[in-house]
Order: structure tokens, then C-alpha cells, then sequence
């Protein structure tokens, strides 16, 4: 089986893959949910793998950090440094923020 993601990191998450991309993103501060959940409202029928790509390297930090890129508090450094962190941390600005989503 091909990995699409390395093929094709422009193509669009099918929905299973979307999904699971979501699930991964449940976290434990409210504030990080509420802007993870906005940005999936506003942005998930056209998330890309090079979005989850960006999403999974954000996932891999504690909560208090991620919290801190979202906030602008810091930018992402190091390794974390990538074009697909950049565009989803720019993603999350734009999804309206650690706000309760509209139904």
C-alpha cells in the first residue's frame, strides 16, 4: 500500500483519516480543545496530509506548550520549525481561538 502522504501531501484526508487525525488532537487543557475544535469546524473538509503532518508535530507537545504557540506566546523552534507547523499554527489563529465552536 502507498503512503499518500509522502506521494501527495496536498491531497485532501478522506474522512476515516480525518477522523483519526481529530482523535488525536483530544487534549487536556479546554483551552487547546476549544481551538483544536474551531479549527476542525472551520477547516476540516479541506485539511490536506501535509496539514496532518503539521497537526501530529503540534500534537507531540505537553499541553502548556501547545497552549503557548496558539496564544503566541512563542514560536515554534527547533525541529518543530517547519512550513506545515507554521500553516497549521496560522490555521488555528484564524479558526477564532479558544472561544466555545458554533453549533
Amino acid at each position: 500500500m502507498t503512503d499518500a502522504s509522502t506521494l501527495h501531501p496536498g491531497a485532501l484526508l478522506d474522512d476515516r483519516e480525518r477522523a483519526k487525525l481529530h482523535w488525536r488532537c483530544r487534549r487536556g487543557l479546554l483551552e487547546n480543545d476549544l481551538y483544536i475544535e474551531n479549527f476542525f469546524k472551520r477547516f476540516g473538509p479541506h485539511l490536506t496530509w501535509r496539514h496532518a503532518q503539521g497537526m501530529n508535530a503540534l500534537m507531540n507537545l505537553a499541553d502548556n506548550d501547545l497552549l503557548d504557540l496558539m496564544l503566541k506566546r512563542r514560536t515554534p523552534e527547533g525541529d518543530l520549525d517547519t512550513e506545515e507547523v507554521r500553516e497549521v499554527l496560522g490555521m488555528l489563529h484564524q479558526s477564532g481561538g479558544a472561544v466555545l465552536p458554533r453549533a
